[in-house]
């Protein structure tokens, strides 16, 4: 990897990009330190990391930043538009009509995410003017306005609310920029920037460790110890694929035919199974922090990842998630078909429908694999936390992100090396 890095940066075109890459994280990470208009900044100095959810973590910014959002809303946008692709026949077709379909599948996105950041940047700053920042000796609720009282106006509140608004535009548009002259997926860098933002703070919790004695050292080695683990398992499940062998009868070599195969991965789902579990078992305790009221309270309790319901139901919805993303993912139908146009076969099953029920029966057998790798690499991290008592500062869905990105990226440098370095048969 290291030795890809190096010869990347030797090739001037490359290096430019990964300078340009460099300067957008740059430009990322001053916004999730610029306060919304109105917020009173010493009050929420040390709140940044302490309040956000995994899902914010993963797509959002700096609490009560202009970045809050982050690219949470367009994440969200392009998820249900996925989903309504294959709902709507009219989005399918536009799916279907090549390059100029697609600009204008991301243009109805983009505008679907402007909307969905409004919605959220409204309540979000709602909340802020009731924010629970812990409970009194007495055991109640302290409600805390994080808009110091003498500013607390209604255009500051919009104020505030634009200013969401308009930085996760920016960062909408930072994240195409970056697909556009960058190397890899834009989206997938703001992310992946996001993650390692907070790496830090537990590098800093683990050498803390190694200064509280036998037992102190003891939980960091095995810290450690699970983040190889940890890391080895994602980049086993990242690479993992079925190739289900297909033969083409108008492709004749000599007296054989020529062989091809389809690859379908183990984890055709990916993260989105484990980031719709989050949000889901997430969303009473957002409604709670808007609207206070003990039952809300006492669910969002039990479905918080410290307790035993919650991940249960974590571990549910994963398997749920997953195989409902892979139905939308996989049309075997449609594989099958297409297999049969070009003339392709699967050796020892008949065309048409045998073939697309033995793409189903594979899909399925993948996505109870994947299912189960994902709920093992969300839940390790959990239970080691609940067992040790220490905050690892990582978790399962984070290493699945960071690893798929890095990876991802290094093939792209790789292609882009083996590109350039190319003499062709000429040569």
């Amino acid at each position: 990897m290291f030795k890809i890095l190096a010869n990347a940066w030797k090739v001037e075109d490359i290096r430019k990009k990964l300078l340009y890459i460099m300067l957008m994280l740059l430009i990322f990470r001053i916004g999730q330190f610029i306060s919304l208009p109105g917020i009173d900044a010493m009050l929420i100095s040390n709140m940044s990391r302490t309040n956000e959810t995994l899902f914010s973590l993963i797509t959002g910014g700096g609490f009560a930043s202009v970045f809050h959002l982050g690219i949470g809303p367009y994440i969200t946008s392009s998820i249900i538009m996925q989903l309504l692709t294959v709902a709507i026949p009219k989005l399918e077709q536009l799916k279907k009509d090549g390059e100029e379909g697609q600009k204008k599948i991301n243009q109805i996105t983009r505008i679907m995410a402007v909307g969905l950041a409004t919605l959220q940047a409204s309540f979000t700053v709602l909340n802020y003017t009731r924010y629970p920042m812990g409970h009194d000796a007495s055991g109640n609720i302290v409600i805390q306005n994080l808009f110091p009282v003498g500013n607390a106006h209604i255009l500051t509140y919009i104020m505030a609310t634009a200013a969401m608004v308009t930085g996760t535009i920016f960062v909408m548009w930072m994240a195409e920029l970056l697909t556009e002259k960058g190397i890899g997926n834009g989206s997938s860098f703001i992310i992946f920037a996001n993650i390692l933002s907070s790496l830090p703070m537990g590098v800093q919790a683990l050498t803390d460790k190694f200064t509280d004695g036998i037992a102190g050292i003891a939980i960091a080695i095995m810290v450690i110890v699970l983040f190889a683990v940890l890391v080895g398992f994602v980049v086993l499940v990242q690479a993992g694929e079925r190739r289900i062998p297909v033969q083409y009868s108008k492709k004749l070599v000599g007296r054989g035919m020529l062989g091809n195969f389809i690859p379908i991965k183990v984890n055709i789902a990916g993260v989105m199974s484990i980031i719709f579990a989050v949000s889901l078992l997430g969303f009473p305790r957002q409604i709670y922090q808007f609207w206070q009221n003990e039952l809300l309270g006492t669910i969002a309790n039990y479905l918080e990842l410290t307790h035993v319901v919650g991940v249960c139901l974590y571990v549910v919805l994963i398997f749920m998630f997953t195989f409902f993303y892979t139905s939308f993912a996989i049309n075997p139908i449609e594989m099958a078909e297409n297999l049969k146009k070009n003339g392709g076969f699967v050796p020892g099953i008949r065309p048409g429908k045998p073939t697309s029920e033995y793409i189903q029966k594979t899909v399925d057998r993948l996505s109870w694999i994947g299912a189960i790798f994902y709920s093992l690499i969300a839940i390790a991290p959990i239970l080691f936390t609940k067992i040790s008592g220490m905050n690892m500062g990582f978790g399962g869905t984070t290493l699945l992100i960071v690893t798929g990105v890095a990876i991802e990226f290094i093939k792209q440098l790789e292609s882009q090396l083996l590109m350039r370095h190319y003499k062709g048969f000429l040569n």
